[in-house]
């Protein structure tokens, strides 16, 4: 396996549309790196530049320690994982996944002893004789990662391979990959705008939006911490309530009155905003300590959870997660206050995190 870095890449297409703006990335050997963002963010042109697929306008792409920019595709040493399964329809799953071997020209015995090793990482030792379209749509994605896994590449790369199956199959694929991932200690570079996906998958996430990386780190600290206003929007489901607020007597307030815990070194001659997760909100009875006054707009009820939204004091669609125990009927007057950990700060003007 081998690690990628990829400096100051840049990708402007004829027509002057740019779609990946200076990307750094810092991927490490045997990580799982998850490259996150909405349709049309630059994730997928970043991975096809990695590929060999897109040629960059600017910038180095280095596969382990070789300077990767010129080489075509073939001579990378890497393997994609597509949304389209681009299985051969008239082959059978065993010459599936042995094509790319038989390409290559390795003896008949390897062949052999690689196509029946992927077959058992991937549990297809019961499907080696069937065609594609004898497949579902799980076992048809299992056979492209295994068709991918027999190459023995330095790297997978992987372009939102989960998208066309139902979401329990999703959940068992993810579940697959993170296992076969560990196993193996592979290289892999996943695009997704699924932060579900991300969120489960990755060691790292990268956040792009409009070409440009918003933020990178674990799970947890883009969670926690998002960088920037669009990072806090685009992570969490629901995603964090952004709140315009002010300092005084060293405490948060909105304009409806609702007092948020500040962090330490706040600067009070800015326009900020308070992101503040569902979680860290709670819904009580009218008149409860340190609430406000609020208005139940809708309660969505999902079994484990109830996602309140509420009015106070003009703030709209403010999100809440609660208990299923806790139930309040909608247009139901109630409380609202803040009991969670210290927010994330933005300054309006620049869109970043500043506490």
């Amino acid at each position: 396996m081998a690690g990628i870095e990829v400096t100051a890449l840049h990708k402007r297409y004829p027509d002057g549309t740019v779609a990946v703006d200076h990307v750094d990335l810092s991927i490490g050997d045997g990580e799982l790196f998850v490259m996150l963002g909405p349709s049309g963010c630059g994730k997928t042109t970043t991975l096809r530049a990695i590929a060999g697929l897109e040629r960059q306008t600017t910038g180095d792409i280095h596969i382990g320690n070789t300077l990767v920019n010129d080489l075509p595709p073939a001579d990378r040493d890497i393997a994609m994982v597509f949304q389209f399964y681009a299985l051969y329809p008239h082959l059978k799953t065993r010459d599936n996944l042995a094509f790319p071997l038989r390409a290559e020209g390795l003896p008949k015995a390897e062949v052999h002893k690689r196509v029946n090793e992927a077959a058992r990482l991937m549990q297809l030792g019961p499907l080696l004789d069937r065609r594609p379209r004898q497949l579902s749509g799980g076992e048809q994605q299992r056979v492209a990662l295994a068709r991918a896994l027999v190459r023995r590449p330095r790297a997978f790369l992987m372009d939102e391979p989960l998208t066309n199956l139902d979401a329990e199959l999703r959940a068992d694929m993810r579940t697959e990959i993170k296992h076969l991932q560990g196993e193996l200690g592979a290289t892999m570079v996943y695009v997704t705008h699924d932060q579900v996906e991300a969120m489960s998958l990755g060691h790292r996430i990268a956040i792009l939006n409009k070409g440009r990386v918003e933020q990178i780190g674990t799970p947890l600290e883009v969670y926690d911490r998002p960088a920037s206003l669009f990072c806090a929007a685009f992570i969490g489901s629901p995603p964090m309530n952004l709140i315009e607020v002010e300092v005084a007597d060293g405490t948060l307030r909105s304009k409806g009155g609702l007092v948020l815990t500040p962090p330490p070194g706040l600067p009070r001659d800015r326009s900020l905003v308070a992101g503040v997760r569902p979680e860290a909100l709670e819904v009580t009875e009218p008149g409860a300590e340190r609430s406000v006054p609020a208005r139940v707009v809708s309660a969505e009820w999902l079994g484990d959870e109830i996602i309140y939204v509420v009015d106070y004091g003009g703030q709209h669609d403010v999100r809440v997660r609660m208990p299923p125990t806790v139930r309040f009927a909608t247009d139901a007057r109630v409380g609202l206050r803040h009991t969670g950990a210290t927010p994330a700060v933005y300054d309006v003007s620049t869109e970043e995190l500043v506490a």
